[in-house]
């Protein structure tokens, strides 16, 4: 291997491309290339560690307490743990017979004085995996993930008394060059805007001298002043709203535009919600579908955090969710049931479109079958634009899930008294459920219903949670990916890794009553009650993180939905095949967490 290829296989191990060209130069000239046959033990608790080691070709495995750990492949490096502080926990015994590189130790030592080298293998887990997530996305990221509501212009914000004239009130703000006139009102803040203005004053012939509180109508949407500016575009796409006012302890520090916040972020998400909004027909809807994907190719291109896209998209699903709602429920009955969804949706987490799974709440003492047809006319028109029909039947042209509370009731009744496989697989389905539309307060009712069911139910827990084993993790003992033959040597993100962590947190959130129904959200909430440490939780949200992010790379790239699930590792980056194998070992932990939590080994 010549001078040149050493160096270009230096560089291609992280951190090392940190470093300035001089200390890369002087470094080149210290590394060393060494032989070890089979066997060959490296280094343990009696044998101290002399180099930092960069594997050519070979393996070495590593033992901690005679159970093997890790195994070590080309361009693989260890230990830096051993020379760092001097001591070893495991033994790396050569596996394979070894061509690598060696660092000296007090050459590894110098370069650990570089604060960005140091602070890399002075990382834990979390750190460690994070620092290589926002490497591997460091050329795409743009101010999208980091900017907050303060790192944008605001606008002026004209306050004015309730019993302040439209006149006076107008005048104020074009002094101030502000876009909204905000009317203070026992503590709390009402909006004027230029449409309030032209549909109340102009067109209603009122007066400007009758009070600005007269023509205020909406309460401010706020948001504050440290928080994200993604956020803000939630809020804005949510609420179908121009502009948010801006707080700082509970004072107003100014109004950010609709235009403002389109232009830093360069994306069309809010023009696709106005799209939905003035949608009259599916084959409007229809058109909107190409926009839909080209935004989310778009934000995953920039280095957009999965979990922010999942959001952004979910709030635009359930946005052509109502829109068909209202095409094809009439008005006096919208009011009397609650269209649900379920699943990744009502989870917050879908961004391809994946199965249907959503469900409608009838109040109780109306007629059943007036929503018969208005249900197989709504299914019929989410298939036209594109939400695939579920395997399950979990839809609303399914008589089993369009039903009065009573009748719920009666099913999460027989949920709780059940251990069979199909009852537990729709009672974890439920758990899922999210209010898209209608009243909302159905889905509350039945929540809480749920929830006072399985107080201390630990047999009917223990049993849902054992399907967390459904699926084995593909890491094989030697650190090594388990691919399938049948899917062309890939592995499957959603049964390797994705289920078995999102269901197990789902069981641990309904013996919590944890309510929310997004994952991570319930991560941070078992982490509030203690049911995990801080450290683990974080861990299996960047593992979410991670595999969710794979996952919808391959989505994107898939040719049918079969195969959006799976991914070949061996194509990957290194880095993200590293990122990867670091999740699988989370999962797996995760799982032996819950064996041991819900005692799995004595469920039958």
């Amino acid at each position: 291997m010549s001078i040149l290829d050493q160096r270009k296989l230096i560089e291609s191990i992280h951190p090392f491309e940190l470093l300035s060209s001089a200390t890369l130069d002087t470094l080149m000239t210290k590394i060393d290339i060494a032989y070890y046959p089979k066997d060959t033990l490296l280094l343990s608790k009696n044998l101290p560690s002399i180099a930092f080691y960069i594997i050519i070709k070979g393996s070495v495995s590593e033992f901690i307490e005679d159970e093997l750990h890790n195994i070590f492949g080309a361009g693989d490096s260890f230990d830096a743990n051993a020379l760092i502080y001097g001591s070893c926990e495991g033994r790396f015994v050569v596996d394979e017979d070894l061509i690598c590189y060696e660092i000296k130790k007090d050459d590894f030592l110098d370069l650990m004085q570089d604060k960005r080298v140091q602070s890399y293998f002075l990382q834990n887990f979390v750190t460690r995996h994070q620092h290589l997530k926002d490497y591997d996305a460091q050329s795409s990221l743009t101010p999208f993930l980091m900017s907050k509501v303060s790192d944008i212009y605001l606008h002026n914000a004209c306050i004015v008394a309730p019993n302040e004239t439209i006149y006076n009130a107008l005048t104020k703000m074009k002094e101030l060059q502000a876009s909204a006139i905000l009317v203070e009102q026992e503590g709390t803040y009402l909006i004027v805007t230029d449409t309030d203005v032209r549909n109340k004053v102009l067109l209603g012939r009122k007066s400007v001298d009758d009070l600005i509180e007269t023509i205020a109508s909406n309460r401010v949407i706020s948001i504050e002043i440290h928080d994200f500016l993604f956020n803000a575009l939630l809020l804005m796409t949510h609420n179908a709203i121009k502009r948010v006012v801006v707080m700082k302890n509970g004072e107003i520090k100014g109004v950010l535009e609709q235009l403002d916040l389109l232009s830093y972020f360069a994306n069309h998400s809010y023009l696709v919600a106005v799209q939905i909004d003035r949608a009259k027909t599916i084959e409007d809807l229809k058109n909107i579908q190409s926009d839909l994907r080209n935004l989310l190719v778009s934000l995953h291109t920039k280095g957009v955090k999965t979990r922010y896209i999942t959001k952004l998209v979910s709030t635009l699903n359930i946005k052509i969710y109502k829109k068909v709602f209202d095409m094809c429920v009439d008005t006096s009955l919208q009011e009397k049931c609650s269209l649900i969804v379920m699943g990744s949706e009502g989870r917050e987490e879908q961004s391809v479109k994946t199965d249907q799974d959503n469900a409608l709440i009838i109040q109780n003492g109306v007629d059943i079958a007036l929503f018969e047809e208005p249900m197989m006319k709504l299914n019929h028109s989410l298939l036209e634009l594109g939400f695939p029909p579920c395997s399950g039947g979990v839809m609303v042209s399914n008589p089993f899930w369009r039903k009065n509370v009573d009748a719920y009731k009666a099913v999460i009744d027989s949920w709780m008294n059940s251990f069979d496989e199909s009852s537990l697989q729709q009672l974890s389905i439920f758990l899922d459920a999210k209010c898209v539309c209608g009243d909302c307060t159905l889905l509350e009712e039945l929540t809480e219903y749920l929830h006072a069911s399985f107080h201390a139910r630990a047999d009917v827990l223990a049993h849902m949670a054992k399907a967390v084993l459904n699926f084995d993790t593909p890491l094989s003992m030697f650190s090594s990916f388990v691919l399938e033959k049948n899917h062309s040597n890939k592995l499957d993100l959603k049964k390797g890794g994705i289920f078995a962590l999102v269901h197990g947190v789902r069981v641990l959130a309904l013996e919590n009553e944890i309510k929310e129904t997004n994952t991570i959200s319930r991560i941070k909430k078992l982490n509030n009650k203690g049911m995990i440490d801080k450290n683990f939780a974080t861990e299996l949200i960047e593992s979410f993180d991670t595999l969710s992010s794979l996952r919808l790379k391959a989505m994107l790239g898939a040719k049918d939905l079969e195969e959006s699930n799976y991914i070949n590792p061996k194509k990957l980056p290194k880095i993200q095949m590293d990122l990867l194998k670091d999740s699988f070992k989370i999962i797996n932990k995760f799982k032996k967490f819950m064996i041991f939590h819900f005692h799995l080994n004595m469920v039958s």
